[in-house]
């Protein structure tokens, strides 16, 4: 036989478990016949009241529950229910089997059974139960309502129940469109698929997830970036049946924006900081422009460019009127970008005419931010259509122009663009920008500074060198300098080739201790004083005497220096040397050697003596005289260095410029920390 149950579970139709609410409530039921006798009395009526079914039923219920002093009320509204029909809702005293009175609530309402007859149905529960079941609904619903903490109730299926007023002024959706929704539906930026898999675990194993942040933008506010706290706790009734998922949402946007502003903040330093470690790191101005640029990609840019007028570079400050001409020295990208295609390469100097961006971050010493380019802004931000072109197609979307400031000139600019960060520059980029670019121009006009001095300073050098020496009586003679990297300043080394009387020729080369413009000035000082003592027809040892009083009186005080003097009639050559590298010899067929010569003490000591020795030399025979720059390197000892040199001597040139050549190709060290002076002479046959 088919009870239809079992369609009925299919229906959703189940057992309710017990400690549901109207177990909480203990609702007792009561059915009374048209004289007012109890015909049905339930388990609850026998809790609430204390009669037994055989103490109440057939009994007159106002007899049994009601004392005397409100029968009269009690039969007037008990004929009035069964007259009218119309339910009663009040607060009556009732009497408890023991004795005591009782507040119940009742509901009394008028029933009709198959046959007509009517029948009275009393419902009742007891009053301070049921005021508070009231006032904690009252409590939950006000706290729900009046909440700024989102709630939502999900069933098992993860379909929205309810919503509070606060979740609806995150979505924008009203309680109504909340119903029957997925939380991927009514809370996108939640991200759906992770939120729900976390509510099917919460759902599975009765543990709460909470405190978990998730940021996103609404669909009421879909400008701004917004973060709420998400904690889900699964709704269980007082049985353990599990009904469905709470989720509230409070929204920490302000910390959440606070933090963010903290971590940028964090991040500007960190980015100053590597800065202030990774800019200057040297005086050569390519190489402190680059660093420059590599500090602000990717942090800050896609791709950067570092530009300098070109009247700052040639020590004309300042910003002339008409069209700047602009040298770039450096540009980087965080990948291969057409961007690098539509700039100027470095080294190139190009005419920037007044409507170009750059020109007017320029001449106004003035951030240009632009947040969004259009095919307008990149014309004037390229050089020509076919750069303009090549932005566009690298995605260039935002645009920032930096100046270059140090000790109050503009010295250029550097040009930042995005195309693969998808945000535009804020006010917060430009600050950031003009900061590392405060802290770079000062390295970059160090440099700038650095690089005129180095080229004064070379040039007085080279000046003050023999521009063109005629081969001596006897002698072949090759020479050559060569000044140190770009990044080192210049020494102070020199040679010299000096004829005197009967056919003797002075050969030199010495080494002035320091850099820069003093040491060319003294070593142009030391060289016009040998000159003057050469020809006065003293021995080297007495020349490097004078010579030693007189660099003492010089700034820098120190120097070394070799002097010798060949004899071809008498086939001999006499030399001294103060504090030098000992010269090669290398016989006509024989193997080189480095000549014993007595060290002395460099030139400015003082007080020290030196001594000749004498050298003969045969025709074919080859003198080779040089400064430490030629063997000197940071990393391996000297006399491993001047091995090396006797080495590549054992293999003879075709000519001494071509044995120049060589040593300073093999034997130089190619980072150049050091200048260099280089003559070699050989005994013609």
């Amino acid at each position: 036989m088919r009870t239809g149950w079992g369609d009925a579970r299919r229906e959703g139709v189940h057992r309710s478990p017990e400690g549901g609410l109207l177990d909480v409530l203990g609702v007792a039921a009561m059915v009374l016949d048209t004289e007012g006798r109890i015909v049905l009395w339930s388990p609850q009526a026998e809790q609430l009241l204390g009669y037994a079914p055989d103490e109440a039923l057939g009994r007159f219920a106002a007899q049994v529950l009601v004392d005397e002093e409100h029968f009269e009320l009690v039969l007037r509204l008990f004929a009035e229910v069964m007259s009218s029909g119309e339910v009663w809702a009040g607060v009556f005293p009732v009497r408890h089997k023991n004795g005591t009175a009782r507040l119940l609530e009742f509901r009394n309402m008028r029933l009709q059974d198959d046959r007509g007859d009517f029948y009275a149905l009393g419902l009742a529960a007891d009053g301070a139960t049921l005021r508070e079941v009231e006032r904690g609904l009252a409590l939950s619903v006000r706290l729900v309502d009046q909440s700024p903490i989102g709630l939502a109730v999900l069933d098992s299926d993860l379909r929205c129940l309810a919503a509070n007023p606060a979740v609806e002024e995150l979505d924008g959706l009203t309680s109504t469109e909340h119903l029957g929704r997925r939380v991927g539906e009514v809370l996108p930026f939640l991200g759906s698929d992770v939120i729900e898999a976390a509510m099917r675990e919460v759902l599975a194993s009765g543990v709460p997830q909470v405190s978990h942040e998730v940021a996103g933008r609404t669909p009421a506010d879909p400008e701004t970036d917004r973060a709420w706290r998400v904690s889900l706790y699964r709704l269980d009734d007082s049985g353990g049946r599990v009904l469905g998922i709470a989720v509230s949402l409070i929204d920490v946007t302000d910390r959440y924006r606070a933090a963010a502003e903290a971590e940028r903040a964090r991040h500007r330093l960190a980015l100053i900081a590597d800065a202030s470690v990774r800019i200057g790191t040297t005086l050569d101005l390519e190489q402190t422009a680059r660093e420059l640029a590599e500090v602000t990609v990717p942090e800050l840019a896609d791709v950067a460019a570092v530009d300098v007028l070109d009247s700052v570079l040639k020590g004309r400050p300042g910003v002339t009127e008409g069209p700047l001409l602009i040298q770039a020295l450096a540009i980087v990208a965080a990948r291969p970008n057409p961007v690098v295609e539509a700039a100027d390469p470095p080294g190139h100097a190009a005419q920037y005419g007044a409507d170009r961006l750059i020109t007017r971050c320029v001449r106004t010493a003035r951030p240009v931010r632009e947040p969004y380019l259009d095919a307008g802004i990149l014309s004037r931000i390229a050089r020509d259509s076919r750069s303009a072109a090549l932005l566009a197609r690298a995605g260039a979307h935002s645009y920032l122009a930096v100046p270059l400031i140090a000790r109050g000139e503009v010295l250029g600019a550097i040009d930042l663009i995005r195309t693969d960060n998808p945000l535009p520059f804020t006010e917060d980029d430009e600050v950031l920008a003009c900061e590392l670019a405060a802290r770079a121009a000062i390295g970059i006009d160090n440099a700038r500074l650095y690089r005129q001095q180095r080229e004064v300073a070379l040039t007085l050098q080279r000046s003050m060198l023999p521009r063109d020496h005629h081969d001596p009586v006897g002698l072949e003679v090759a020479s050559r300098y060569q000044p140190a990297a770009s990044r080192y300043e210049v020494g102070g080394d020199w040679f010299d080739v000096t004829g005197l009387r009967h056919g003797r020729t002075a050969l030199v080369v010495g080494d002035v201790m320091g850099s820069g413009i003093n040491a060319a000035t003294t070593m142009g000082r030391l060289r016009t004083a040998t000159q003057t003592l050469s020809r006065l027809g003293l021995q080297p040892a007495e020349v490097l005497g004078h010579l030693d009083e007189i660099t003492a009186d010089l700034d820098p005080p120190f120097a070394t220096c070799l002097y010798a003097v060949y004899d071809p009639a008498a086939g001999l050559c006499r030399m001294s040397t103060a504090g030098h590298l000992p010269p090669v010899l290398i016989p006509r067929g024989g193997a080189p050697r480095l000549l014993e010569l007595p060290a002395g003490a460099p030139l400015g000591v003082g007080g020290v003596p030196f001594s000749d020795v004498t050298v003969p030399l045969a025709p074919g025979d080859r003198l080779v005289l040089y400064t430490d720059g030629l063997v000197e390197t940071r990393n391996t000892d000297i006399d491993g260095r001047l091995d090396v040199l006797l080495g590549l001597l054992r293999d003879p040139d075709p000519s001494l410029e071509e044995s120049c050549d060589r040593l300073l190709r093999e034997l130089r060290d190619p980072r150049g920390h050091d200048d260099v002076a280089l003559l070699v002479a050989r005994v013609r046959d």
